[in-house]
């Protein structure tokens, strides 16, 4: 069993909003065209296309950060920590009096970042373990969701 405190930031939350919408087709066909104007602007020597594909590349990260800092902000559940316990029957998260498990059998996926691991309980909602929060415990964390989870599930980087 392995237990932790983590108190999701901003910059936490926007590193999982880039990672996952990076990772979808809208963000892949979004960058793709941002970058494809930027080309055909050198190649056509019409600067509106460099205007609007920079608009391309950065309106979405743009957008994620203010996002990522208001949902911080609003949301009550970011203001104290989350206590997250990792054992044989899933990820059990508690907050107050308020806690839930996820059984690994449900788990969606888990990736990582260079600035945390993520475990997707769904396509859309995921558990975040900040690496500058897991101290020494980052090792075992990914030991056990290695472990759990099948490996087709888990794509994560040490």
């Amino acid at each position: 069993m392995i237990e932790l405190d983590v108190k999701i930031e901003a910059g936490d939350l926007y590193d999982y909003m880039l990672r996952h919408t990076y990772n979808s087709a809208a963000g892949i066909i979004g960058s793709t065209f941002g970058a494809l104007l930027i080309l055909l602007a050198i190649g056509t020597q019409r600067p509106a296309f460099i205007v609007l594909g920079a608009i391309m590349l950065l309106y979405l990260p743009w957008t994620l950060f203010i996002r990522s800092r208001k949902q911080v902000l609003s949301n009550p559940s970011f203001r104290e920590p989350l206590h997250y316990v990792l054992d044989d029957a899933g990820i059990t998260i508690s907050q107050g009096e308020d806690s839930v498990l996820f059984p690994w059998e449900e788990m969606y996926r888990a990736v990582s970042t260079g600035r945390s691991i993520i475990v997707y309980t769904s396509r859309v909602n995921a558990t975040i373990f900040p690496k500058r929060q897991m101290e020494d415990k980052k090792t075992v964390v990914i030991e056990m969701i290695a472990t759990h989870m099948t490996p087709d599930k888990v794509k994560i980087r040490s």
